[in-house]
């Protein structure tokens, strides 16, 4: 063969070596395949723990319920019930022990992450009904007028 086809010849078999060698010393020994409870069957068997060990930061609706059984009564019975209470006020970790108020993000910009009027043909947003940003009430944020747990009653 001719040299300009064997140099980067040499050169490939010389970067896939490197990576198979790299690999040897990179790569700890316990990962591999040990059942089929994680992604794809591949994990580290040590760090089995540090997962376990991990705080939960989204507690859930039901952590909600507890204390603040109304508000989630009404976020029930309205068109909101699929959302989450977490997404708008923030992950629940340690509250209220050492977090006694979770931020809310009242912000028109947050109620246009799901209300943004999107004109394509069978959107995923066909559930939440769009709002057009530059005619509904442009310079007022949506908490000013609407409820959040129920978006239908108005505020007076």
């Amino acid at each position: 063969m001719k040299w300009h086809v064997l140099r980067p010849l040499w050169v490939a078999i010389g970067i896939v070596g490197s990576i198979l060698i790299a690999r040897v010393f990179l790569v700890p020994d316990d990962f591999g395949i040990h059942g089929r409870n994680f992604t794809y069957g591949f994990h580290r068997l040590s760090n089995i723990q540090e997962w376990k060990d991990f705080q939960v930061k989204y507690q859930g609706r039901e952590y909600c319920v507890e204390c603040h059984d109304e508000k989630v009564q009404m976020l029930n019975q309205s068109p909101h019930e699929p959302v989450e209470c977490e997404n708008c006020h923030g992950p629940a970790v340690n509250h209220p022990d050492e977090i006694e108020m979770l931020p809310i993000d009242r912000t028109r910009e947050h109620c246009l992450r799901c209300h943004a009027q999107l004109n394509y043909p069978h959107s995923a947003r066909d559930q939440a009904p769009g709002i057009n940003n530059r005619m509904h009430s442009r310079r007022r944020d949506c908490v000013e007028c609407h409820v959040p747990h129920d978006p239908r009653e108005y505020k007076e």
